[in-house]
């Protein structure tokens, strides 16, 4: 494309998001089109999150619906809230209920939760949202503004910010605090309006709009009511509001415009902070009302740049002394900007806070009835954002911080999910010499990083017989725990609800700062005849975290010694995903093909049901003995000889083809009792043991496959030997197929093989 090309498009882009300013009465035929439009504060954020639809997720192993609106889809992700959906979910429903008006629309919602748990990305998701959300048809967000040069006999202009010369669309001046349009008619024609516009209205929460005009409005309002009455002008609120006084306008909802936050940092008295701060140069009498000049105030406290949709003040604790000031703001919509003058706002209120704004609430908790904090914990609507505990969405949180990978992951099934859980990850870093270099975090090393984080944050006081942490780890990620030939779903446990899951534990943040300074250490250690100093392993990852523990000023000293404790099985869980990838590789081409499989479930099922079974020739045969004995001695290696009275099953045989295949294959009938059910038609790795003999291997399989195969020398294996020859096809596997670079496959056969020689016979 050309530059002009560009600009173009981007004039088309511009095209879509503004509108040519209308009259009043246009306004209102449009609204009766598009009722969204004149929602208001808190039935506006509720339509936006809703718009961008929903998607199922699993968290703490539980199906859930999930509000798109919080993966910020508009902005490529970048800011998503990743867990808690269950909090959000909350969230949304209570800002039902608000802009219903029933029961909760005096509330302060307040998000609080531990450092690095999404609440600043909360905050960022929610202004990209609404602000995308007002750029579409539904989503357009209007307030008015008004020209009274053009009024008759008029000698006085208004405005406020920078005095400029008022001529043409420079004598416009918008309301600046977005008032709504519908507040400039009276009330009793408002009210009629929207009894009709809520009549017609297919929603369960009908639109309000009870705000006066703003002081500045108001002030326009009343001079050319004054100015026209004086002129003898009967249809007065028809000249009142003339295009040529009184425009709607749409606008781009964003901070500063309809969104308003108060930062840590912003000070200033809290009258200032909370609705604008008085310009005392300017101040003047206008007339004989004794009001002060509204254009004599500037209009930048965060109420005033929320009203219309949304009010956040972040890092709440820094602001305490606001939120008395806010607590009949919810209810009375309304604020006095000074003595003489108060302002209607109609913004949803949020505020975001670390666990220390609840430690200052409940400084006079032991006085009971005396607590002089009681009305303002009333009226906060509390939602308590946790550390994740879903290894799948802590990897993803990981990655995020490590690279520019912003994508929210959607999944057809958790294999899919799997394979980016144990991916390698490649960082471009900087070396001491300036110059750059990719660094690698081997298969398994991000997970690895994720677990251990997961594990330190679940409760493990009331863990089911049998369990360790990481298999609760493994059950809130996936919804059930693989145990051999069994799977067990995740209402098989009781997890004595859940307990403090997600109350403490590793944030994001030490662990990518622990990564981070992994990426800048000389990892020579390893081999360095292999150039593989540039390879970060799992136990790199594993013992860096476990090491830095000591120094890091977040943690407590009864912090420091549970999370040591809690690395072991971390590191158990790991190698056995390294120990399957390396034992996967070497069986990969001796996997036993679909059609032999296929040939012992058919032959497994008409042993057991007589029912016919054919050959190539269409003839009929009987299930053959020995077929079915070869493969559960060769292939399941779950039998010997012992098992058979010459090619006849004994018990244990019997019960086995019983217990794993044939119940299987009856449940897949049960599922699919309303079509023609055939046992060939059945996926094989619906059967978890056939499952098991198609996908993964043991080191008997290993034994049995290459007699002559010794681990012991698999860092140097003599030329010509069946070691030399099994290694050189496995790294090449790990390679190609499973994500492993020439290097990490080295170190992590290396490792395996390490461990396996010590017991290898």
């Amino acid at each position: 494309m050309t530059g002009h090309d560009y600009v173009t498009e981007a004039d088309r882009a511009l095209e879509e998001t503004y509108e040519e300013p209308m009259s009043l009465a246009a306004y209102v035929d449009r609204i009766f089109e598009n009722p969204s439009i004149a929602s208001h504060a808190s039935k506006y954020l509720l339509e936006a999150i809703e718009a961008a639809g929903t998607r199922t997720v699993v968290e703490e192993g539980e199906e859930k619906e999930r509000y798109r609106f919080f993966d910020d889809p508009y902005n490529d992700g970048e800011h998503a809230i990743l867990g808690n959906t269950e909090v959000l979910n909350r969230f949304v429903d209570d800002l039902r209920s608000i802009a219903a008006g029933r029961a909760k629309d005096e509330k302060i919602i307040w998000f609080e939760g531990p450092t690095a748990t999404g609440k600043s990305e909360l905050k960022r998701c929610l202004v990209n949202g609404l602000r995308e959300y007002s750029k579409t048809p539904d989503g357009r967000r209007y307030t008015v503004e008004w020209n009274i040069s053009t009024a008759e006999g008029g000698e006085r202009g208004l405005s406020y910010g920078d005095d400029a010369s008022a001529t043409d669309e420079q004598d416009w001046y918008e309301s600046p605090v977005q008032a709504h349009p519908l507040s400039v008619f009276p009330t009793e024609v408002r009210d009629d309006l929207l009894e009709q516009l809520n009549a017609d209205l297919d929603d369960h929460v009908p639109i309000q709009v009870d705000a006066q005009l703003d002081p500045f409005s108001r002030e326009a309002y009343d001079f050319l009511e004054e100015r026209y009455r004086r002129a003898g002008e009967e249809e007065l609120f028809s000249a009142i509001t003339d295009e040529s006084h009184l425009r709607v306008k749409n606008y781009v909802v964003d901070t500063g415009q309809g969104v308003g936050i108060l930062h840590s940092e912003d000070d200033g008295p809290p009258k200032e902070r909370l609705v604008g701060s008085w310009m005392h140069g300017m101040l003047q009498e206008l007339d004989s009302r004794g009001r002060k000049n509204p254009q004599a105030f500037s209009y930048d406290g965060v109420l005033s740049q929320g009203n219309g949709v949304l009010t956040i003040v972040e890092d709440a604790a820094q602001h305490a002394d606001l939120l008395q000031k806010l607590l009949n703001v919810p209810d009375e919509q309304s604020v006095k900007l000074d003595k003489g003058i108060g302002m209607d706002v109609d913004s949803q209120l949020l505020i975001i806070s670390n666990p220390d704004l609840e430690a200052q609430l409940n400084q006079h908790a032991d006085r009971n009835g005396m607590d002089p904090l009681k009305a303002l914990k009333r009226r906060l609507d509390k939602h308590r954002f946790g550390y994740l505990t879903n290894l799948s969405l802590e990897t993803e949180l990981i990655r995020r911080e490590l690279t520019n990978e912003m994508a929210v992951w959607e999944a057809e099934s958790y294999d899919e999910l799997a394979d980016r859980i144990r991916a390698p990850v490649t960082v471009t870093v900087k070396d001491r010499d300036g110059e750059t270099r990719g660094q690698e975090f081997a298969p398994h090393a991000i997970e690895a990083a994720a677990l251990y984080a997961v594990v330190t944050r679940l409760d493990e006081e009331h863990l089911p017989n049998g369990l360790d942490l990481v298999d609760k780890a493994l059950i809130y990620d996936q919804g059930y725990l693989q145990e051999g030939d069994s799977r067990r779903e995740k209402d098989e446990f009781d997890f004595d609800g859940d307990g403090n899951d997600g109350d403490h534990g590793i944030p994001v943040t030490y662990t990518r700062d622990t990564l981070a300074e992994l990426l800048q250490t000389d990892r020579d250690r390893h081999h360095a005849e292999l150039s593989v100093e540039d390879i970060v392993m799992p136990r790199d990852v594993l013992n860096a975290m476990v090491e830095g523990l000591i120094d890091a000023p977040v943690f407590s000293t009864g912090e420091r010694s549970e999370f040591e404790n809690r690395v072991v099985p971390v590191k158990n869980y790991i190698y056995d995903q390294q120990e399957s990838d390396v034992i996967e590789a070497i069986m990969h081409d001796k996997r036993v093909d679909e059609e032999t499989v296929a040939e012992y479930v058919e032959h497994v099922y008409a042993w057991e049901t007589e029912e016919p079974l054919y050959n190539d020739r269409g003839e009929r045969v009987e299930p053959d003995p020995l077929t079915m004995k070869l493969f559960e001695i060769e292939h399941l290696g779950r039998f010997s000889e012992s098992g058979y009275d010459g090619n006849q099953p004994r018990e244990s045989v019997r019960n086995f083809r019983r217990e794993k295949v044939i119940t299987s294959l009856n449940r897949h009938a049960w599922e699919h009792r309303d079509e023609d059910f055939a046992v060939e038609d059945v996926d094989l790795t619906a059967i978890p043991v056939i499952k098991t003999v198609l996908e993964s291997h043991d080191w008997d399989d290993v034994e049995r496959t290459f007699e002559d195969f010794d681990p012991r020398q698999w860092s140097d294996p003599p030329s010509g030997t069946e070691t030399a020859t099994v290694k050189e096809s496995t790294i090449d596997t790990m390679v190609d197929l499973f994500g492993y670079s020439p290097a990490s496959a080295e170190l992590t056969s290396r490792h395996v093989m390490g461990q396996v020689s010590y017991r290898w016979d």
